[in-house]
């Protein structure tokens, strides 16, 4: 078992409930290659063509054989552009067939590249698509996510037992180095994968105990695996493992996904199934009413929409669409307030990792919590309290950040843009989601997520 010690857990109120609601199936459904690091997208299809479920919608200049796909059967409803024509999405309306595509090969990389499920593998570093060509020293499934209001895989894979072992066992085909497994000591899926394990040398199951953010694969492949300078390790989700499982048990590519809908501003938390890519606009309309939240209308002004969880998803508002990957929907309450008296104010009812506010000492106070973990006493909202300033380095970032790295003075490096000092600190071990607890606690207001990104950017394309 590894334990992993620093870290922090932010209970935020509204966890989906154990209940699967049935999303309806006609609706629009987008591919949006700005989802995707590092792809140069070329729409291969034009507005009013009628597509199949499966069907290339969008290719990768770099690398024909990397495509994006359509989750549903339908017409190309619109191709979205950008500022200088870049393009953002491709939608499709769906027209109520649910069939799927019949996938006749046994190689799983040719079945990966044919069903468009090679793009959500994800490379580290630089969290990019890999090449078809590459293998990777090594590939990491984590079956759990210590995030706020993360979903539970094990309810969300219940009954799908041998397509999640199918799924492992096909990755193996892909590394000649191992398969990493990780989950929590109680995890049915751990469990699964610990039985496929003994007959299977080629896939390892570890347990992990911690706070978040130990449930970030990057942690996972810190504490196992690490990567060095040149080396490429890739990470897979649990239901895209048991999609992977299920196609080649099954013949037949359907991306159906249970995602979870949950936050302080949903007024039933729950799981939905539905298709990649959906949008989210009548779950929104039915979610958005919350009796504890009174002052809450039906607008994008009072309410966010994070696909993704709280500290690391993309704002993508009532309209938007699930992005690729993500099998949570986080609502939040609009911090759009002022804040009267700022932190005069005793804050019992504000976050603070500092203790600046009372609220810091409550946790110290509950004999059977862990001192990492934050009691749900009080309701998130958007509100940062406080603007942009100067950098201010108080070492508590150490005291949340588990890689044996240092944070400070990598996120120094990437201010001053020096790739040298970069490289020797550590920057190809981690991804901006690794970085989200120090950008909530960081008194500067930092935007830290988006400095790494724009760093591995920079790597990235000199590596190129």
């Amino acid at each position: 078992m590894l334990k992993i010690k620093r870290g922090l857990d932010i209970c935020v109120e509204g966890e989906a409930r154990k209940n699967i609601a049935e999303a309806a199936f006609k609706a629009r459904y987008a591919v949006k290659p700005t989802d995707f690091v590092g792809l140069v997208p070329r729409v291969l299809v034009a507005e009013g063509d009628a597509v199949a479920c499966g069907q290339p919608l969008v290719g990768d200049k770099a690398d024909p054989r990397v495509v994006l796909t359509s989750p549903v059967s339908g017409t190309v409803e619109a191709v979205v552009r950008g500022q200088k024509r870049a393009l953002l999405a491709v939608v499709v309306a769906a027209d109520g067939n649910r069939s799927g595509q019949k996938v006749d090969t046994a190689d799983v990389r040719q079945l990966l590249l044919q069903t468009g499920l090679w793009s959500l593998l994800r490379r580290r570093p630089f969290g990019s698509i890999p090449s078809p060509d590459a293998k990777p020293k090594a590939m990491f499934v984590s079956c759990f996510d210590s995030a706020p209001l993360s979903p539970d895989y094990d309810f969300v894979l219940n009954g799908r037992d041998a397509d999640f072992a199918a799924g492992l066992e096909a990755l193996t085909q892909l590394t000649d180095g191992l398969v990493h497994v990780t989950s929590r000591p109680d995890q049915h899926l751990g469990a699964v994968a610990a039985r496929l394990a003994k007959s299977c040398e080629r896939v390892v199951a570890h347990t992990i105990v911690g706070p978040h953010p130990a449930g970030n694969v990057g942690t996972q492949i810190a504490l196992i695996d690490p990567i060095d300078k040149g080396q490429e390790v890739w990470t897979f989700g649990p239901q895209e493992v048991a999609l992977v499982g299920r196609t080649i048990l099954g013949g037949e590519y359907c991306p159906d996904l249970v995602v979870a809908v949950a936050g302080p501003a949903a007024s039933h938390p729950q799981y939905y199934k539905m298709r990649a890519g959906r949008q989210l606009a009548d779950i929104m309309a039915a979610q958005i009413s919350n009796p504890d939240y009174p002052a809450l209308e039906a607008s994008e002004n009072h309410v966010r929409v994070v696909s993704g969880d709280v500290l690391s998803g993309l704002n993508v508002g009532q309209e938007g669409y699930l992005s690729a990957r993500h099998s949570l929907v986080s609502l939040l309450p609009e911090g759009d307030y002022y804040d009267f008296m700022g932190w005069l104010m005793p804050g019992l009812h504000k976050f603070s990792f500092s203790r600046t506010f009372l609220s810091g000492f409550t946790r110290l106070l509950q004999p059977y919590q862990s001192v990492n973990q934050y009691l749900p006493v009080m309701k998130f909202d958007t509100n940062r309290h406080g603007d942009v300033r100067p950098l201010v380095f108080s070492g508590s970032f150490e005291r949340v950040f588990p890689f044996d790295i240092y944070p400070t003075e990598l996120i120094k490096a990437c201010v001053v843009g020096d790739v040298e000092r970069m490289e020797k600190l550590g920057i190809y071990e981690v991804e901006p989601e690794d970085f989200a607890l120090c950008e909530v606690i960081d008194p500067s207001k930092t935007e830290i997520q988006q400095l790494i990104r724009e760093s591995l950017e920079k790597l990235r394309k000199e590596a190129m």
